[in-house]
Parts: structure tokens; sequence; C-alpha cells
């Protein structure tokens, strides 16, 4: 069953939902635990370097490139990683190889990423109730874009926001002002479906006064005080029931 902290916001179906995707609509760390070792082995053996010798750089150039760019869609680029990487281990920006290298990633990360259970039920469950639905993501688009198209949600959407359009990564108020313009719901219950209590829960409150709903799963940590969320979950069939009661199917 949903947890439901705050009775009062579920008295009716929302006019709109916005989902996050990664670690929402599917665990993300079983694929970047995956993706990342995929890397470090193919740099490893291309270099003829010590593992702990990449993990340094890789670190390193991670932290150089999100602190410079800070809260944007390319502050999370895979590909800026792997290009400031090869620079700090002494071999310049290596073009081709940095892209090789997050092809690889991305195609090892792909292949070990599996929705949750009744994800797609239950946005088909939303389409039937004629409630529109956007994601709102951070990342940049062709990769989120890819996700959505990998899983196989590319039409099950109706909208999507991602950070490298909106400009700032959630839980700035863009992302979330866009998806709610280009939706253009009938009413202002908006509800927020994610797993991160500052980006997601924290800022659809704040931002578009959303109802909150987290993701709860291994490694997530329910939302308290002011990221706590309106209601939780674990699974999307809990949802679905959910949905179903307020729509009067149960």
């Amino acid at each position: 069953m949903v947890k439901i902290y705050s009775n009062e916001r579920f008295n009716r179906l929302p006019d709109a939902i916005l989902f996050d995707t990664d670690n929402t609509l599917y665990p993300y760390d079983p694929a970047h635990t995956a993706a990342q070792q995929a890397v470090k082995d193919k740099v490893v053996n291309t270099f003829s370097i010590k593992p702990e010798d990449f993990d340094k750089a890789f670190t390193e150039a991670r932290q150089q490139i999100k602190t410079r760019l800070k809260h944007t869609a390319a502050s999370h680029s895979r590909l800026l990683y792997l290009q400031r990487m090869l620079e700090i281990m002494g071999l310049g920006s290596q073009v081709l190889l940095a892209l090789d290298f997050e092809q690889t990633y991305w195609r090892t990360f792909l292949s070990n990423a599996l929705l949750f259970d009744e994800v797609k039920e239950l946005l088909d469950d939303l389409r039937l109730l004629g409630i529109p639905t956007a994601i709102v993501t951070d990342l940049t688009a062709q990769i989120q874009f890819r996700k959505v198209v990998y899983f196989g949600l590319d039409h099950y959407f109706d909208y999507m926001v991602t950070s490298e359009e909106a400009g700032f990564d959630k839980p700035h108020e863009a992302p979330f002002k866009i998806a709610v313009e280009k939706m253009r719901p009938k009413g202002d219950c908006i509800w927020m479906v994610g797993d991160n209590p500052v980006c997601d829960i924290r800022g659809g409150r704040e931002m578009i006064n959303a109802v909150t709903l987290q993701k709860i799963h291994e490694g997530i940590e329910l939302g308290t005080g002011e990221n706590a969320p309106d209601a939780a979950f674990h699974e999307f069939s809990e949802l679905r029931h959910l949905i179903a009661r307020l729509g009067g199917g149960i």
C-alpha cells in the first residue's frame, strides 16, 4: 500500500503527473556499477595502468567538471568526465578514445538497466483516465531520450523535459514549470513522482506546489522535514491501486 502522510492531498485524481527517470522508473545503481566497471576495464587494458590510477584520475576529473559546471545538464556528462580524465593522465584530450569510452559506458549501462515492475501498466492506466504525463529529468537530452526509447516508453509519455532543455537541474523551478507549461493541465493538482528527497520531492513541492510521491527501494531513504513527501511507495502496483481508488475503480 502507498503510505500517505498528507491525506488531504489525496482526495481526487491528479490533473497531471510528472515523473523523474533515473532511480525512479528503474534502479540506477546496478546499471551504473556495471557500466563504470566496463569503462574502467577498458581504460586499464588500453593504457596498461593500475585500476587505482583510473579511480584517482576519474574521480578528480568528475569533481572538476561538477565544480566548474555546477547544476547544469553538462555537469553530468560522462564524455566530459572521460575527456578530462585522459587530460589528467597526461594523454591530452584524446577525443576519439573519449567518445569510445563514453559509448562503452552507455552501451553497458542500458544493457543492465531494467524497468521496475508495472511502470508501463501504470502509464496505461493514466492514459485511459486521460491524465497527461511528463518526464522531468536531469542530464543531457540525447542520453535521456535514448533511455526512454530503450525502455520502450517513448509512446507512453506525453512530454519530456531535461535539464539541458531547462538550463538547470532540479530542484530549480525551470524544469518543473516548463513541464507544466507543455502539459497545460485542466487543473492545478499536479503530482510529482521521484526518488530524490531534495530534487524531486522538495523541488516539486516548493516550485509548483506538487503533491509529492517518493519511490522507495534499496539505497533510498525516506525524505524528512522539508524534504518529506506527501506519500511514499515501494512498488508501482501500489500506485496503480491508489489511482484506481481515487478514480472510483476500487
